[in-house]
């Protein structure tokens, strides 16, 4: 139960809190066994290993993978970047195993959308400078890539598309399905960073079609620190890692692999495949609970991508009145929500998420990003209502009176 004076999390997109289970999970591989999982010489070192597997499979199971398909990583952002650098570097590397059916094509062309996270729009433009063809779609009002607009720019050509399943800011769903079929048309690999999606929608690699798909334990409440990357096996895809090492991870991503962590991944997605659903459906009903009692307190308020799909948990909303959602959040100190994605939320241009769906700066600029989760209350949404509701008359008083 948390402590009464304790700030009120609504912040479940920037991370989320270890379940309980998770943490109990974890902690006899902290302290009862601390080995090595690589050390399969002893006794110890080989129940790491097992613990390990077992989380492995849990993970796999999870987006209807096979476990030997799952490469463990520190994160969905090192997965992205071996994802994307790695298909290409191997491309590059060895011309004639690209594609056994597109022998003699030069792919180089790299495709993804305008409102990805920054590590895949980064790793998609560093790639630019070892010659390949970086391709950056516009996405519609609702933060939808339209699949005949990836039509358009897929052909022959074409290595990779890499196409994000859950939008971190304004929590749209893509339509991977059909966007994975398009890929596939021109034999293109199909990758989806899928960090905001697992536990919160159903992922299945086969219906998406996805050759590759990135993971990260602390949105699904696990720990940070450790993510994966589904590589597929059949036919198979080819990466060169990222760094050299020890070869573990079948050589993908070499390093001692911290057994608490994993085992804490696997908790979080064993838990998630059997109670996704129930949470999924309890929390839309939070998320309308709130964004009902939010519109009768600011009227006027609006929510971004209105039209799309998006998951449970999430609410962009557009203040009115002429208050930016910098100046609400400072009038409600014990309130934890953001103005946008967790890794740029230093910056102090507006969100590219919101100037790509066609906000103008002001709009940007006075929206606000929700997420509720897992153990968020009817009693913590109608609080965080409240808040919200005072802090944005306190910061339109302040602007009416610095505007007279």
């Amino acid at each position: 139960m948390p402590a009464p004076n304790r700030p009120l999390y609504l912040d479940h997109h920037a991370t989320t809190p270890p379940d309980p289970r998770v943490l109990a999970a974890m902690r006899p591989w902290w302290e009862e066994n601390f080995a090595n999982p690589a050390s399969i010489e002893h006794t110890l070192g080989r129940a790491a290993e097992e613990a390990v597997e077992q989380a492995r499979a849990h993970i796999a199971e999870l987006i209807g993978a096979e476990a030997r398909e799952i490469v463990l990583t520190s994160g969905a952002t090192e997965a992205n970047n071996l994802a994307i650098k790695g298909v290409a570097r191997f491309a590059r590397a060895n011309p004639d195993l690209r594609f056994a059916a597109s022998q003699g094509t030069d792919r180089r062309r790299i495709i993804t959308a305008a409102t990805e996270h920054k590590c895949v729009l980064e790793s998609v433009r560093d790639l630019a400078a070892e010659g390949f063809e970086p391709v950056i779609l516009p996405v519609d009002a609702n933060g939808l890539l339209r699949p005949d607009a990836l039509r358009e720019a897929v052909d022959d050509r074409t290595l990779l598309v890499s196409i994000m399943a859950v939008n971190n800011e304004i929590g749209v769903i893509q339509d991977l399905a059909a966007l994975g079929a398009v890929a596939k048309q021109h034999g293109a690999l199909f990758h989806t960073d899928a960090a905001q999606a697992a536990g919160r929608i159903p992922l299945d690699v086969q219906a998406i079609q996805a050759d590759l798909l990135s993971l990260s334990a602390h949105k699904m409440y696990g720990p940070k620190g450790i993510g994966a990357l589904y590589v597929r096996r059949r036919p198979r895809v080819r990466l060169a890692p990222l760094f050299s090492g020890g070869g573990q991870e079948r050589g993908l991503r070499s390093g001692t692999l911290p057994a608490p962590l994993v085992v804490g991944f696997g908790e979080a997605a064993r838990i998630a495949a059997i109670e996704g659903m129930l949470d999924t459906g309890r929390i839309a009903g939070q998320r309308d609970r709130f964004l009902n009692a939010l519109r009768a307190a600011i009227p006027g308020i609006e929510l971004n991508a209105p039209d799309a799909p998006r998951v449970a948990g999430n609410a962009s909303v557009v203040f009115p009145g002429g208050a930016t959602a910098q100046a609400i959040m400072e009038a409600a100190p014990g309130l934890c929500v953001s103005t946008g994605s967790a890794c740029s939320s230093a910056e102090v241009e507006p969100s590219y998420v919101l100037r790509a769906i066609g906000l103008d700066e002001a709009r940007a600029r006075a929206t606000l990003r929700i997420g509720i989760g897992r153990f968020t209350s009817p009693a913590d949404v109608d609080r965080a209502a409240a808040m919200l509701g005072q802090a944005w008359a306190q910061a339109t008083s302040g602007t009416s009176r610095a505007a007279e």
